[in-house]
């Protein structure tokens, strides 16, 4: 079979099979760090704290940290800390001029930015990891199983523990982008992620299989070809490009320029059809905290207007949450898109080359035509996108599959994985392509081998 060829080839190639093995040791260390309980809670009375974080939001940032926050665990931030210090880093380039310089002074910047994301990491730790303390007792785990009861000496050596686990993990995720394959931060994601899935699929077939009410062998099936339709369709979205076509001018002998489409390497543009990522996804759902809070706040608490906000936006599978969540998704998908796709500097670059597209003028024609186009695929993109981000509130209601499994369905966990899974597919390709052999992905050309 190619597939088992391919994999051979990979074991062939030295450079990358110390990557591989390099990364697969360090996601085992993340791995076992998440089974380590923190210390002073008594590990075999955590079931209650396993049970409200079955579903719900809560199952969800349970997926992300791949149960270590259900453990109880010195990796219970997970690695979410960091990606929201880069979101914000982020957001604040677009505002703050010194950020703005330093994303322009190429790698040095970029050091530097790193830098202080690391240091906004361990504020946001310093404010969630008592957060997280606090919230235990009311998460279903009992005051007996605090075993040197909560104190300050608890709280002092578990909020340090639990920001020396999540800048370790960001460690990790270096360590894994620099000297392992694909991106470590992504991957500890998708590694927490993946984890809980046996279990959640084990559960919701379990429940199928008991008695003959609840759809039987059958409907495991029947939902197991839905998934696989899900990811095939999150694929699309992914991998979905918009091809704008360019031609270079190219110096002749007499010292003039002459159009020729075969003058620069790359003959189109590819524009995504999601070229935002997830992260719409993820600042959609950091809102969609604020209207339960706001429902349940002193001020709206005992009205009918605050009821029905706590009613209606704690469920994330009920009506009101998910189209809420789906227009923030779209609303997002245009902001995102707007300060990440920089269509000013892709039209100077390509005019700087001497790169220009069929009858459009370089500069600003060219730069006002991109921006069009972007927003021509943005908008199927991010109903795209906000329909699969929905969708497991539609496998719920309509079929009866549990919440845990259900947001494998659809929403940032499945395009989480999907995306993780296709770029160090498409690095791993880049490798094998290298040293002529046929990659893993058709889009590889057979080679022979040669080295």
């Amino acid at each position: 079979m190619k597939f088992i060829e391919s994999i051979k080839n990979v074991w062939k190639i030295e450079e990358l099979r110390n990557r591989i093995v390099v990364t697969l040791g360090l996601l085992l260390v993340y791995r076992f760090g998440a089974q380590v309980v923190l210390p002073g809670i008594d590990a075999a009375q955590l079931g209650g704290l396993a049970e409200k974080t079955d579903g719900g939001l809560l199952g969800l940032l349970n997926a992300f940290t791949g149960g270590a926050f259900a453990n109880a665990s010195v990796f219970a931030l997970g690695i979410m800390p960091y990606i929201s210090a880069s979101i914000v880093v982020q957001l604040m380039g677009i505002a703050i001029p010194y950020l703005q310089k330093l994303q322009k002074e190429g790698a040095s910047g970029q050091k530097k930015i790193n830098q202080i994301t690391r240091w906004l990491t361990i504020a946001i730790c310093l404010l969630q990891a008592p957060g997280y303390l606090a919230s235990l007792p009311a998460l279903g785990i009992p005051q007996s199983a605090f075993l040197l009861g909560t104190g300050p000496l608890f709280y002092f050596s578990s909020v340090t523990i639990l920001v020396t686990g999540c800048i370790f993990a960001m460690w990790l995720g270096e360590k894994i982008t620099d000297k392992g394959i694909g991106n470590g931060i992504s991957l500890l994601i998708m590694v927490g992620i993946i984890a809980t899935l046996p279990q959640s699929f084990l559960q919701n077939a379990a429940t199928r299989l008991e008695g003959g009410g609840n759809g039987g062998l059958m409907m495991v099936l029947i939902e197991f070809v839905i998934w696989f339709v899900i990811i095939l369709a999150s694929i699309m979205l992914v991998m979905g490009v918009r091809k704008i076509a360019v031609q270079y001018a190219r110096r002749t002998a007499s010292g003039g320029y002459e159009k020729s489409a075969m003058a620069g390497s790359r003959q189109y543009i590819p524009l995504k059809l999601n070229a935002s990522g997830v992260m719409p996804i993820i600042f959609a759902q950091a809102i969609m905290f604020v209207p339960s809070l706001i429902g349940g706040s002193s001020f709206l608490k005992e009205t009918t207007v605050g009821a029905w906000m706590q009613t209606n936006y704690s469920d994330m599978f009920g009506f009101w949450y998910n189209l809420t969540f789906a227009l923030l998704i779209i609303v997002f998908t245009y902001f995102y898109t707007a300060i990440t796709v920089p269509t000013n500097k892709m039209a100077d670059d390509l005019k700087r080359s001497g790169g220009f597209i069929p009858g459009i003028r370089p500069g600003s024609e060219t730069s006002e035509y991109l921006d069009k186009i972007m927003s021509q695929i943005t908008l199927p993109g991010s109903i795209f996108l906000a329909l699969i981000a929905v969708f497991p509130a539609f496998i719920v209601k309509l079929m009866g599959v549990q919440q845990g499994w259900a947001l494998f369905f659809g929403g940032t966990s499945l395009l989480i994985m999907v995306g993780v899974a296709i770029d160090t597919m498409q690095q791993i390709n880049s490798y094998l392509l290298n040293r002529h052999y046929d990659g893993l992905m058709k889009t590889g050309k057979n080679r022979k081998a040669v080295a």
